[in-house]
């Protein structure tokens, strides 16, 4: 009798392989760059780019927990008025006497707290959606933010802060670095864990994982929780490179979170996406405002621009679905 071998591994496919939406980003990814060095003579610069880093990698650590909020099928647009909230509590803190350290340590308790509330608030009240409880505590915690500090600002941080913002390692800027420990982190916890999967199996059947045994409500707290606590990481890192802050800061972060983790391939449906789309989708959107920005292109030119890219990456997945359905069905 011939030997019968069962295995759970699917058959390697190149064309399935490389007809991956991640392929399709770094096709975008190396089309930015060559428009870019095109539009301008002092793009491709190495030094450039890597300073370049800097002005959009602070916000991209909230990219990475809101990749799990996404895949879990829910959504936070509080993570804005949780990095005023965090810089601002900070800041008073060591102003009024505190040692940075411990100020800064606080700062992150304040954002792991925010973003504890509303894991609690979506798990404790079913009837109540992410979007609605996370739209009122971002009105909330802004408006604390405001109650803390009014119109002022507040700054006055010791030189070594600056370092979080404006440090080297060597020629690679800090803050580059931080980041990629923490993408690295958050992709294996998504990948490679219980937890992760977990995450995923939330994100496409949140009842059937209820019954199957998986502590749904646990995994959203925490995973809000990490949304908070990296929006305080966000806080950090930008308060360092402004050199104070002011309760107004980070307006309009939450849509640019979104934007790259919807770009970066994750369903907005839930149950879907890959970190390394998220990554790629950061750089893109970071390259493309810098290489634009060196010719002068107005804001409202870049919104048009990253809109359609939005429009284009849910629109190809659709595109896929529907050609395999008439397939299936012919």
């Amino acid at each position: 009798m011939e030997k019968r071998i069962i295995t759970n591994k699917k058959q390697f496919d190149i064309k399935s392989f490389f007809l991956q939406w991640e392929w399709m980003l770094v096709l975008i990814f190396i089309l930015i760059n060559i428009m870019n060095a095109n539009f301008s003579p002092y793009y491709l610069n190495t030094n450039n780019l890597l300073n370049a880093t800097m002005a959009f990698l602070d916000k991209a650590f909230i990219v990475l927990p809101m990749a799990f909020v996404i895949i879990m099928g829910d959504i936070d647009i509080s993570v804005g008025s949780t990095v005023a909230l965090s810089a601002v509590v900070m800041a008073v803190l060591y102003n009024a006497g505190l040692p940075m350290g411990l100020a800064m340590m606080i700062c992150l308790l304040v954002g792991a707290t925010c973003g504890f509330i509303n894991g609690f608030l979506i798990t404790k009240y079913k009837e109540l959606s992410a979007v609605i409880v996370t739209l009122a505590t971002m009105t909330i915690y802004r408006g604390i933010a405001y109650v803390i500090l009014e119109n002022q600002a507040s700054g006055g941080f010791p030189m070594w802060f600056s370092y979080l913002g404006w440090g080297y390692v060597g020629k690679i800027p800090f803050m580059l670095i931080a980041f990629a420990i923490c993408a690295v982190i958050y992709g294996l916890l998504l990948h490679k864990t219980t937890f992760g999967r977990r995450v995923f199996a939330i994100g496409n059947n949140d009842t059937a994982s209820r019954f199957s045994g998986v502590e749904v409500d646990k995994i959203k707290i925490i995973v809000f929780t990490l949304a908070g606590l990296m929006a305080s990481v966000t806080a950090l890192f930008l308060t360092s490179r402004m050199g104070s802050t002011r309760p107004n800061v980070a307006m309009g972060y939450e849509l640019d979170v979104i934007a790259m983790v919807v770009l970066g391939g994750v369903s907005t449906a839930g149950g879907k996406g890959r970190m390394i789309g998220t990554i790629l989708s950061i750089f893109i959107i970071g390259f493309l405002r810098y290489g634009l920005g060196l010719i002068n292109t107005s804001a409202q030119v870049l919104l048009i621009i990253i809109g359609m890219l939005l429009i284009f990456s849910v629109m190809i997945p659709n595109i896929k679905f529907k050609k395999r359905k008439k397939a299936k069905e012919a």
